[in-house]
């Protein structure tokens, strides 16, 4: 069996290398169609678009993404062509909360904002955002839940996102990329949804950066509608606007869901897939670096912090922009507990 894996999958070698017979590590954007012909598997994140024209003529027959998102995923064509594929929903979504937590104790103590006279809105309420939406209610905040697909269903506690743009004065984006159809997310925060505000919000995005409508958001940052915002995720990464980003309060490299705790659920769910797939026995392990301990101190707002402060991924980000992809791939270690 032969297997192709992105090379910045961490703690995935030596499992992978007990399971298949050949592995081959290359990073994610130099997954081609001669590259991927006579593999069996691919193992993957972001970066690597699979759809017909890396596929098809191959022998893959089983797609694994180490992440929540799936939409480089042609899921249609792997239907149509018996590929199995596998995402690891609510992997990261500690390291989400835990990058949203720092988040609003910044706004709290740099830009003034009273977080127990606050209200949070959540746009998308699944694993990530309903971890969100909690330790927001720890902190004191009214939160209020938007969810289309389960409030559909039937499930109670959603609002329209009308009552989000009228009420909030934080809004999170945790909702995954759909393009089209009843529940489209693509350009949800456009020019309309921007005008809209009641507030003059903070918005956050960690989901996908094209949820976020670019040029509508400079003009929203720029005109006031925004009080401003907190970017995880761009559209046209790693090419990010560059105005933006010395627009926002905060701007990241999609590392938000970085942790090395998240890394390892990822790693762990896909290599469990992989297993059920082809009948192997999930025997492996993860193991997990130790981070060196900050001295204790009694305040939790300042253990937060030290555990984890974006404002350190923001100045990096901002100190070079042209290696996006370089501050992902060669993160370092952050952990959650």
């Amino acid at each position: 069996m032969k297997v192709i894996v992105d090379n910045k999958i961490p703690y995935i070698k030596a499992a992978i290398e007990a399971l298949a017979d050949e592995v081959v590590y290359l990073p994610g954007q130099s997954f081609t169609p001669q590259v991927v012909k006579e593999a069996d598997a691919l193992l993957i994140r972001t970066r690597t678009r699979c759809d017909r024209s890396l596929l098809e003529g191959s022998r893959v027959r089983f797609i694994g993404t180490a992440t929540i998102g799936f939409d480089h995923i042609d899921t249609d064509y792997c239907r149509e062509a018996g590929i199995a594929w596998s995402n690891c929903p609510g992997c990261n979504a500690g390291a989400v909360e835990q990058y949203l937590h720092s988040v609003l104790l910044l706004l709290q103590r740099e830009k003034g904002i009273d977080l127990q006279q606050s209200c949070l809105g959540v746009v998308g309420v699944g694993h990530v955002g309903s971890r969100v939406a909690a330790m927001a209610e720890r902190l004191g905040l009214r939160v209020l839940r938007n969810d289309p697909p389960r409030a559909d269903r039937g499930e109670p506690g959603f609002v329209p996102l009308e009552t989000l743009a009228a009420e909030c004065d934080l809004l999170s984006f945790h909702t995954p990329l759909i393009r089209d159809g009843k529940y489209r997310t693509f350009h949800l925060a456009d020019a309309a949804f921007l005008h809209s505000l009641g507030k003059h919000p903070y918005l956050i995005n960690t989901a996908r950066g094209e949820v976020t409508d670019t040029a509508a958001l400079l003009a929203a940052l720029e005109a006031g509608q925004l009080g401003g915002a907190v970017l995880d995720v761009w559209e046209n990464e790693p090419n990010i606007n560059r105005d933006l980003l010395d627009k926002v309060f905060i701007g990241t490299p999609h590392i938000a869901g970085y942790s090395a705790d998240g890394k390892a659920n990822a790693t762990r769910m896909v290599l469990q897939a992989f297993c059920r797939h082809f009948g192997k026995p999930a025997d492996f392990t993860i193991e997990l670096p130790e981070q060196p301990q900050a001295p204790y101190d009694e305040r939790p707002d300042i253990r937060q912090l030290q555990q984890y402060n974006p404002h350190v991924d923001c100045d990096a980000l901002r100190a070079h922009p042209d290696l996006f992809e370089q501050l992902r791939g060669d993160y370092p270690l952050r952990r959650e507990g």
